[in-house]
């Protein structure tokens, strides 16, 4: 059956909006009728070639549909059901996963290398990072489906597939802002939306978000933020001047740029925490000397996926939707189709909105 994808034939060309072939499930296997898919920095970061997997592929991780059928062996999930695509499904064999740190399986994108469908002309197709979500349909290992805890709306459900469940867990389960923290959040798109989010409903008291963009600033203090800084030379020394001349107790860093990284840790008190979400490339060096090391006695943490087991996390993020305590609509600042990715694409590069969320 064919069904229409966004295609990326190799890195740095355009996506190519297409018919694509994919298979009936086979043993193990579930195909997934999307509903939405939000575009993610990640996906962009394959686009350009920062993050290396095969090509050609189907972009899109972050999505969320009805299962339309199952292969021999898949008996937890039934045609109709909701669902939310994992795109890092933990093998639970590995030296991490035998540690509890699911988060970093050594062998979560070993479905990236799999071929999984075609274009209509016999090209292989890649699903980009294993769950292909830029398309109407997707075949998936039943390893990457989860069942949509109940009360939560099936289109912006897709956003708890990366964005809300990296925020929450930079927050709750990577830098472990207390009640009455302060907390400083570098960079307000989807993952940044999410976070201040996050730290809101963790008790943090001053919340100061940063972006370059001062159009941001409604968003950020919707999302939760106290506080609204436009980044510049001296972010760090304003950032100090809203928090007593200390310093936040945590800073978040959704960018993944060397000077983002280095401004959100020079932001942070004494003893410090802070966590880097953002991916950013190898030409990224950040430099720090052994006496400031020393004297500052701040924490630098990288954090995957929100070092989250979305097993687990997804029931307790459902339990703060359904309350109203977590609102995912907020999140999103643009609603499109699969021919308006690239646009979206080009607003990320310019750093404009938050999570645009392709609808099918």
């Amino acid at each position: 059956m064919a069904v229409r994808a966004a295609v990326l034939p190799a890195i740095g060309a355009p996506l190519e909006i297409t018919e694509i072939d994919l298979p009936e499930p086979g043993p193990g296997r579930v195909r997934v009728r999307l509903a939405a898919a939000g575009v993610c920095h990640s996906d962009l970061s394959l686009s350009d070639g920062t993050m290396r997997l095969p090509l050609p592929a189907v972009l899109g991780h972050e999505g969320a549909g009805t299962v339309v059928a199952v292969g021999e062996g898949v008996e937890h999930l039934a045609p109709g059901a909701a669902v939310i695509l994992n795109w890092a499904p933990a093998c639970g064999s590995c030296h991490p996963c035998t540690l509890g740190e699911v988060w970093l399986c050594v062998n979560a994108l070993n479905g990236a290398a799999e071929v999984y469908a075609r274009t209509t002309d016999g090209m292989d197709l890649h699903p980009g990072l294993n769950v292909a979500a830029f398309a109407e349909e997707t075949v998936v290992p039943a390893s990457c489906v989860l069942p949509l805890p109940d009360g939560i709306p099936l289109t912006d459900a897709a956003l708890l597939g990366c964005a809300v469940l990296t925020g929450y867990g930079a927050v709750h389960h990577s830098a472990r802002v207390r009640p009455g923290e302060t907390v400083a959040v570098f960079g307000v798109g989807g993952v940044g939306l999410a976070t201040l989010q996050a730290a809101r409903i963790a008790g943090a008291s001053t919340i100061v978000a940063v972006d370059v963009s001062p159009e941001k600033e409604e968003l950020a203090r919707a999302a939760g933020a106290t506080e609204y800084v436009v980044a510049s030379e001296v972010t760090a020394r304003e950032i100090r001047g809203l928090t007593g001349k200390q310093g936040v107790d945590v800073a978040v860093e959704c960018v993944g740029r060397a000077v983002t990284i280095r401004t959100a840790w020079e932001s942070t008190r004494r003893g410090g925490r802070t966590t880097v979400v953002g991916i950013g490339g190898k030409d990224q060096q950040v430099t720090f000397n052994a006496l400031e090391l020393f004297h500052w006695g701040r924490t630098l943490a990288g954090c995957v996926y929100g070092n989250c087991d979305p097993a687990k996390d997804l029931p307790v993020l459902a339990d703060h939707v359904r309350a109203g305590r977590l609102d995912l609509g907020a999140l999103v600042t643009e609603r499109i189709t699969l021919e308006d990715i690239p646009g979206a694409f080009d607003n990320m590069v310019a750093g404009k909105g938050g999570r645009a969320l392709v609808v099918f």
